[in-house]
């Protein structure tokens, strides 16, 4: 049962109004065309985009946690339809099919807080981290092969850990002498063993908990991909908001939307024409005060909008 453990959605409606910001006013009219959630998580952005659609519009969420898309079936309205995919996967959908695009980053409060899933170094559970649990290999199965300097590139690329090299030196060398490492309190105990100074409030092992579940889910590379779909899927016109949680996965989204913002040119062909910006650059959105005081863990979260160009 998952009953204990609830999730607040982040920047809830900032992100559906953008999302229907073409309009003068939004929250006052029914919307046509067809919406994609790419990340289901608990329903809260795809319950009020159904909220905002008319007899015609369509919502198509996708998630790749087997729990989300449970709870997603749950959802009876003929409008709706889940995918049990990584948000990867948008590229299978038609081109210029969707009227806007919502990617809510990261991972979930039922996953953070369930000790079974191995997100968080606050509970004892299996290392595993994976957002997907019919597929793939959890943490401690990639960490009982790893070379040291596997485990260090990976701490220190997605963790932005200044002990990468001494914590991959401690996880080989405790796996020689006990075995590996099979459970999150040994692998933070281990963490706080080697991480000799860190930011006030903040649990040594934040880094390379963050790190370890980036690198197994694939998160950057599968973010990437989604943002090159939604080029090809959005319609002309059609709105992309995107809230991510810390600086790896914001620096992507930033980077794309500014690259396609504006016309390229050949410096090899000076006068041909230039390839047309593909996206405009709406906005920048942080949690209100309010927000953050009532959910701590939207602190970090930043929501950057764009629009699809009429080309």
């Amino acid at each position: 049962m998952e009953t204990s453990w609830t999730h607040t959605t982040v920047l809830l409606n900032e992100a559906v109004d953008a999302l229907f910001n073409n309009a003068t006013d939004p929250a006052s009219q029914e919307f046509d065309g067809t919406y994609v959630d790419a990340t289901f998580g608990r329903g809260g952005h795809s319950r009020l985009i159904l909220s905002r659609l008319s007899p015609l519009g369509r919502l198509i969420a996708f998630d790749r946690d087997p729990e989300a898309v449970a709870q997603a079936n749950a959802i009876l309205d003929e409008r709706f339809s889940i995918r049990h995919a990584a948000f990867s996967q948008l590229a299978d959908l038609p081109g210029g099919s969707a009227a806007g695009i919502l990617l809510d980053l990261g991972i979930s409060s039922p996953q953070i807080d369930n000790p079974v899933r191995g997100f968080s170094f606050r509970f004892d559970g299996p290392l595993d981290m994976r957002m997907d649990t019919t597929r793939g290999e959890s943490v401690a199965q990639w960490l009982a092969t790893a070379e040291t300097n596997q485990i260090a590139e990976v701490i220190r690329e997605y963790g932005e850990e200044r002990f990468a090299g001494p914590i991959a030196k401690a996880i080989v060398a405790r796996r020689q002498e006990r075995g590996p490492i099979s459970t999150t309190t040994e692998l933070a105990q281990l963490v706080a063993e080697q991480v000799k100074t860190r930011e006030p409030g903040q649990n040594p092992a934040t880094r390379t908990f963050q790190a370890f579940r980036i690198f197994i889910n694939a998160e950057l590379e599968e973010l990437q991909q989604a943002l090159e779909a939604c080029l090809h899927v959005l319609e002309p016109g059609g709105r992309l908001a995107v809230i991510s949680f810390h600086s790896l996965e914001d620096r992507i989204v930033k980077q794309f939307i500014a690259k396609h913002s504006r016309d390229e040119y050949d410096r090899r062909a000076p006068f041909a024409a230039p390839k047309v910006m593909k996206l405009k650059a709406l906005d920048r959105i942080k949690p209100s005060a309010t927000e953050v005081s009532g959910n701590a863990r939207s602190r970090s979260a930043i929501m950057r909008v764009a629009q699809r160009t009429e080309v």
